[in-house]
């Protein structure tokens, strides 16, 4: 495996942690935006470059389109959040993260129910 594969691997391993920090401590119940902030000050605390609400824009023939898109949190340049707290995921949420990770030009992008009794449960990752 070279470094860049590497260094990848160990970014999303942080994120995973983090996501279970969050989770661990809040559990399931509250509404998406509390999860939102409460993983920007663990990306925070364990320094994790992130930004949050990262708008996605739409390109339509040859100029880009603010039709209000955001991704939630976007790491490090390189891999996309798209957070929820549901009751079950849907075929919409994936999709919804495919078409971002598309948009933005990511490459790697993880989708998060914080709603589910087990993390591990609400996590999917997804790779374009």
């Amino acid at each position: 495996m070279d470094v860049i594969g590497r260094t990848f691997s160990e970014l999303s391993n942080r994120i995973i942690g983090c996501a279970i920090e969050v989770h661990r401590v809040l559990g399931p119940g509250l509404l998406e935006s509390a999860y939102q902030q409460c993983l920007a000050r663990e990306f925070s605390l364990n320094e994790i470059p992130f930004e949050l609400e990262v708008p996605i824009p739409v390109e339509y023939k040859g100029i880009e389109l603010d039709c209000g898109y955001r991704a939630d949190l976007l790491v490090n340049g390189e891999i996309l959040l798209e957070l929820k707290a549901v009751e079950r995921m849907a075929p919409i949420h994936s999709a919804q993260l495919l078409s971002y990770m598309k948009l933005a030009g990511v490459h790697q992008g993880f989708l998060i129910n914080f709603n589910s009794k087990r993390l591990k449960d609400g996590l999917k990752s997804f790779v374009l």
